[in-house]
């Protein structure tokens, strides 16, 4: 019988130090639909799969760990995608969400949503607020979905929302800090990257977390989404590992 290589590394590689881990980190699924048309498949497929490898990246954190993982799921530029794959999209995003929660709940994991929630089909929303709800005491990894989610949009609703409790004289303009900006942001509360991961090859951060990855190092790999398992993320920590974090500093 064949073992799968990502079975193989259920415990933390003893290459890597558990002491240098990053505590946060964030992917860019990118290549879903670049994966199926190689496979001679509909793009939906590759959304598909990519949710298997999510998945499976998040028991990884869970096994390795790795406090917390944020994962790009749905930007609001892609609103401008074919109809019929942003509502495929929609539906996955429902029936996952429905799917999973009970083993979620099981690993003790801690789901939350960020973005313009408010704009998602109100099915969607109901499903997302439950999960959240549900999971909210849990103690296990922090897993974070960003859906509708824009990073200049975000720092504009924070600006927005600072300058109301300006206006209101709840809040005065030389008390406005770093801390106070962060309080006002969709993942207030939530440490920020320390390693951004993208896959198939893109080299940019397209309007993810544009304030949160300030410091963040970066892991950019050719490998498309659906075919990131845990090897792949073994190579990307390793990487990862070897890099000299200064933060500004000699």
């Amino acid at each position: 019988m064949t073992v799968s290589k990502s079975v193989l590394l259920e415990t933390l590689p003893p290459d890597l130090d558990c002491n240098r881990l990053p505590q946060h980190v964030a992917v860019i699924m990118d290549g879903n639909g670049r994966w199926a048309k190689r496979q001679g498949l509909p793009r939906f497929m590759g959304h598909r799969r990519g949710v298997d490898a999510l998945k499976d990246l998040l028991r990884c954190c869970k096994d390795w760990g790795i406090p917390a993982l944020t994962a790009y799921a749905f930007s609001t530029e892609n609103w401008g995608r074919p109809s019929e794959e942003v509502e495929f999209l929609m539906m996955l995003f429902e029936r996952v969400l429905r799917r999973e929660l009970k083993e979620m709940m099981a690993e003790n994991v801690k789901i939350r949503f960020v973005g313009n929630l408010a704009g998602l089909p109100r099915s969607l929303q109901e499903e997302i607020a439950r999960s959240m709800e549900d999971t909210k005491e849990n103690r296990g990894i922090q897993f974070t979905v960003a859906t509708n989610y824009g990073g200049r949009q975000e720092i504009l609703q924070a600006c927005r929302a600072i300058a109301d409790r300006v206006r209101q004289g709840e809040l005065q303009v030389d008390a406005i800090d770093e801390t106070v900006f962060e309080d006002h942001l969709y993942t207030a509360g939530l440490t920020p990257p320390d390693l951004l991961i993208r896959t198939s090859g893109e080299m940019r951060i397209s309007n993810f977390l544009l304030w949160q990855m300030a410091y963040a190092e970066i892991y950019v790999t050719q490998t498309a989404w659906p075919d990131f398992d845990r090897p792949a993320f073994h190579q990307a920590l390793a990487d990862y590992q070897q890099r000299d974090r200064r933060f500004g500093k000699v």
